[in-house]
């Protein structure tokens, strides 16, 4: 018989840990950060080992599984704070740049890149130079367009024939920082902690819905239509506080003999205390729960939830009667616990 009340090993060996594209295609904008931070590492390697030459790191995308060309510009651009908007309000390049070649240093030797499209007036709006979150799913290689951006803020600081802003040379450093590791590091993070402070909240939010939703969809697909499943609702009897008010619960489903599961959904792939907040009332509301002739179940997933809070989610592994990861197979298997449950 298969166990749904697991231990945090047996969840961990379930776990996906970053979202599921299903998720990510349906989040928009929202989905950009949980991307950029699932490839960060990758990005971030791919620059430390291609330093044979100011292009190397173009070649070493095509090898490359896990960075296309419209990520790895939504990286730069993450990490010189120069996104599309801004990009596009600047003036043509021929404007700071006349003779359309970028002349830069770069290891001691000096360089020359000729623009093929951005010299003239083109729009470099987020979805022109493929990074929008759309685009971003989908992948592919880089335009020339996409390529010309890439190389101006890689190396636009150290350009010598240019009359860019310095508020803008000042951010295309990243070029310089090739092959030197811990440089890398360093300016990665602060660079990431300040886009994750900017929109990690809104993010956060959003996609939490969006995992709610997605919860909901399964259940609804993979349940007989004569049950009832429902977010942000409550069941009878169960309240958390002295004036009876109903305890609220990410998602409930209701089975054709009355049969009620609470369902708290939970995926981080960064992380924040919200876990934490479910594993202290946990046991109260496994108690509360069961009294009244109810189960409570858990969907809990993502690298921030199963790997840096491991303690708040064995917690909650020890007070629930069903406990799954976010993947279709994992909704299958809370939908077979409901059904047999109810039987």
């Amino acid at each position: 018989m298969p166990k749904y009340n697991r231990t945090l090993s047996e969840l961990k060996s379930n776990a996906v840990l970053h979202w599921p594209e299903k998720i990510l295609c349906a989040a928009g904008n929202a989905s950009v950060l949980p991307l950029l931070l699932k490839t960060q590492d990758a990005f971030i390697s791919l620059l430390k080992v291609a330093n044979k030459s100011p292009l190397a790191w173009s070649e070493a995308i095509k090898q490359s599984n896990a960075i296309t060309g419209p990520v790895f510009l939504k990286h730069l651009m993450v990490m010189t704070d120069l996104g599309g908007e801004a990009l596009n309000k600047l003036p043509p390049l021929s404007n700071y740049c006349p003779s359309g070649v970028l002349l830069f240093d770069w290891g001691g030797k000096k360089y020359e890149y000729k623009f093929k499209e951005i010299q003239n007036k083109c729009s470099l709006a987020n979805s022109a130079l493929r990074v929008d979150s759309k685009k971003l799913l989908e992948g592919g290689d880089f335009t020339p367009r996409m390529l010309d951006v890439a190389m101006l803020l890689m190396f636009g600081s150290t350009a010598s024939n240019d009359s860019l802003p310095m508020e803008v040379k000042d951010r295309c450093i990243i070029g310089t920082l090739i092959g030197h590791s811990d440089e890398l590091d360093k300016f990665a993070k602060e660079n990431y902690i300040r886009v994750s402070r900017q929109v990690g909240g809104a993010t956060s939010n959003a996609l939490g819905q969006l995992a709610q939703d997605y919860v909901v969809s399964c259940l609804k697909e993979m349940l007989p239509p004569n049950w009832i499943v429902s977010k942000d609702s409550s069941m009878p009897n169960v309240s958390h506080s002295a004036n009876g008010n109903g305890t609220n619960f990410d998602v409930v489903a209701i089975s054709p003999k009355g049969k009620y599961f609470g369902i708290e959904v939970s995926f981080q792939v960064t992380t924040n205390s919200v876990i934490e907040r479910k594993a202290r009332e946990s046991e109260s509301l496994m108690s509360s729960v069961h009294a009244a002739g109810h189960k409570i179940c858990y969907v809990i997933d993502g690298a921030g939830n199963i790997n840096i809070r491991q303690n708040a989610v064995g917690i909650i592994c020890s007070h629930s009667d069903c406990t799954v990861a976010m993947s279709e197979s994992e909704m299958k298997h809370m939908a077979n616990y409901l059904l047999q449950t109810n039987s």
